[in-house]
């Protein structure tokens, strides 16, 4: 990860739904949170909140789209949380094919839809990007917090008319 500035003012890398909390990376965003499942790498959130917000930062826009990409953010990454709180991030199984990226929407998305009064097809999942999708079946998890699964959908346009 170089040392160039880093600005959010270009094109945000965050949600609308995320916007409560993107202030000072209080929490993982989702670009985040999508590319340490990436490339296997479990990051706690005490990890997180001992990097500076200048590594949180780089954390979010580095690249990590090519199998060298996702290498080295993987070691920087593991490297980084290593020097910030003596400790080495788990890893986490890779998964031949990550659910985000099947054509099919998972029960889970079209539950927690079901749960908020959404129907959700498989048309609007497959129109949706990577991205989008990791974000609905994260939000969608038993567990997780999912207050922001709505506004997730209405950021997305997923609302039927």
């Amino acid at each position: 990860m170089d040392d160039r500035p880093i600005s959010t003012s270009e094109a945000s890398p965050f949600f609308q739904f995320e916007q409560d909390f993107i202030t000072g990376l209080r929490c993982i965003p989702m670009v985040v949170r999508y590319r340490l499942d990436r490339v296997g790498i479990k990051l706690k959130l005490h990890h997180w909140n001992q990097l500076s917000e200048a590594d949180r930062l780089r954390l979010v826009v580095a690249p990590c789209d090519t199998l060298p990409e996702q290498e080295t953010y993987r070691q920087e990454l593991r490297e980084l949380v290593a020097a910030r709180s003596g400790e080495i991030p788990k890893d986490l199984p890779l998964e031949n094919l990550f659910p985000w990226l099947s054509a099919d929407l998972p029960d889970s998305v079209a539950t927690q839809a079901e749960r908020v009064g959404v129907t959700l097809n498989h048309q609007q999942w497959r129109s949706l990007s990577e991205l989008q999708r990791f974000a609905l079946i994260k939000l969608s998890q038993p567990g997780h917090e999912n207050r922001n699964f709505l506004p997730a959908v209405q950021e997305f346009g997923l609302l039927n008319p």
